[in-house]
């Protein structure tokens, strides 16, 4: 009889820790998931944002042809796809990329007033600011997102089993230190 109760305890122990490991690996394949949507997210986004400030670099070109030329040239071969697999030094280097690109054009708009003042230009310009904004709410989701996956790899009792089931800490998107504030869209 004692012999029967002993396997019986064990078998629910058993039961008990596979029922724990199966929740534990749904939950970290769920957070995931999250980051990996979020970072896509972001590259459809970035994308967009890439496409408005081709049509804001195309209206420069009645301003100063070869500038904007050259520009075109300089957006279309820093512009990579961001998706799911992208790293977190992919995703920022695709934003350094972007916010060199948009000073060019800013500085090309100062010296062109009535680039400024093209009613075209203001419209790309709001573009480019709906799509900065849209990325940089997924930023924040997307480094909510790792935060919390983070945290249970780091957590007891789900450390023990998180690296074993292949799950590994993610790196967050850092600001770009040289870039604190989103470059001034003011129309003068």
């Amino acid at each position: 009889m004692g012999f029967i109760i002993g396997i019986i305890v064990i078998v629910v122990i058993v039961i008990i820790l596979a029922g724990w490991i199966i929740s534990t690996q749904r939950t970290l394949v769920r957070l995931d998931e999250n980051i990996n949507n979020a970072k896509s997210q972001i590259g459809v986004q970035m994308s967009s944002r890439f496409d408005a400030l081709t049509a804001l670099a195309e209206l420069t070109q009645s301003y100063d042809a070869h500038e904007a030329q050259t520009l075109l040239q300089t957006i279309n071969a820093r512009r990579t796809g961001i998706n799911a697999q992208s790293t977190a030094a992919e995703i920022n280097a695709q934003e350094q990329a972007f916010t060199k690109a948009l000073g060019q054009i800013n500085v090309l708009a100062e010296r062109y007033p009535d680039l400024k003042a093209n009613q075209n230009y203001a419209k790309a310009m709001d573009s480019v600011n709906q799509y900065e904004n849209m990325v940089r709410n997924s930023r924040l989701i997307y480094n909510d997102s790792v935060t919390k996956l983070n945290r249970m790899i780091r957590m007891w009792p789900a450390s023990m089993i998180a690296g074993r089931l292949g799950f590994d800490k993610r790196e967050y998107l850092e600001e770009d230190q040289n870039k604190t504030d989103m470059p001034s869209m003011k129309l003068h």
